[in-house]
């Protein structure tokens, strides 16, 4: 067995010893390996009341990292070593951060307080201001709707920086490829990643030839259209020849040249819809939204 690595025995093990000291059913606690990979532990920790995690060396920070983010006065159970004992350790998160991992561990984080719920449509002012003029978070609710994220998924995203993150909750196990080819948008991205904890988000500056040789295969590719879009679909359907898209614009003339762009390259199931969301300001007048249109389409 290789170091950091838990058999599924022990896991269930530890599941059950868990289990029986918090006394929940096993089916109340969420399990999470993240030995030797980089999976995103915030986001679980955030919306689940009972998360067991299995850690190694590669994540020798996490106590430190789940401080950051604002865990710190949650208890946690924590225990070194593959096998079941009974040299576990009670703490608030805080007084561990200083605690490097150097060998598997198991912990046990209880966070009673929280919802356990999916979130999506985050409202913009949860995320890093910088550079970046965020999308409104009704609209982002469509726009994960359309993209039909799994938890397996690689999906490569063009500037859209707030998709990414509410994409990169859903993809657990998967990637997500950020395309920023603006330093502030670049800066404002990465300070998202890290303020949110999620390690399964990859940002490269553009879709050039020695970054998509870096790159997984997408399977989908979200676009907020400029004038290096045609370029762009080219560079993605040699990637992946059976690329589905999904196209966000506020400009009629784009709109108007998707159908013959789309033909050129054998894109297929165009579909058009626009989205307009109105909402009464302070003085409780109804203000609309820019109204943009999101085109779907995939190679058969």
């Amino acid at each position: 067995m290789a170091k950091g690595c838990y058999s599924t025995n022990q896991i269930l093990e530890w599941m059950g010893y868990f289990a029986q000291k918090m006394e929940v059913r096993p089916e109340k606690i969420k399990l999470l390996d993240i030995c030797g990979k980089m999976k995103n532990v915030v986001p679980v920790v955030e919306t689940n009341k009972r998360v067991l995690i299995f850690a190694d060396e590669t994540h020798e920070d996490l106590f430190y990292e789940l401080w950051e983010i604002g865990f710190g006065e949650l208890d946690m159970w924590y225990s070194t070593g593959i096998e079941v004992n009974a040299l576990v350790k009670k703490c608030k998160i805080k007084e561990a951060i200083n605690h490097k991992i150097t060998e598997p561990t198991v912990i046990f984080v209880l966070n009673e307080k929280t919802r356990e719920s999916y979130r999506i449509g985050m409202k913009n002012e949860m995320f890093s201001k910088g550079t970046i003029k965020y999308v409104g978070n009704e609209i982002r609710a469509v726009i994960m709707s359309m993209l039909d994220v799994d938890a397996q998924d690689t999906i490569c995203l063009v500037d859209a920086e707030s998709i990414a993150i509410e994409a990169a909750f859903v993809a657990g196990d998967g990637t997500i490829i950020c395309v920023e080819n603006d330093r502030g948008a670049k800066e404002t991205m990465e300070d998202n990643v890290k303020k949110f904890g999620v390690h399964n988000v990859q940002i490269i500056s553009d879709l050039g030839p020695e970054n998509m040789a870096k790159i997984p295969v997408p399977r989908l590719s979200f676009i907020v259209a400029n004038k290096h879009l045609e370029e762009d679909i080219v560079r993605l359907l040699e990637k992946n020849p059976k690329m589905k898209f999904v196209l966000y614009t506020l400009e009629f003339n784009v709109l108007s040249g998707i159908k013959d762009l789309f033909e050129k390259y054998n894109i297929s199931n165009l579909e058009v819809t626009q989205i307009t969301v109105s909402k009464t300001d302070r003085k409780s007048m109804l203000v609309t939204q820019p109204s943009p249109w999101l085109i779907t389409g995939e190679v058969l």
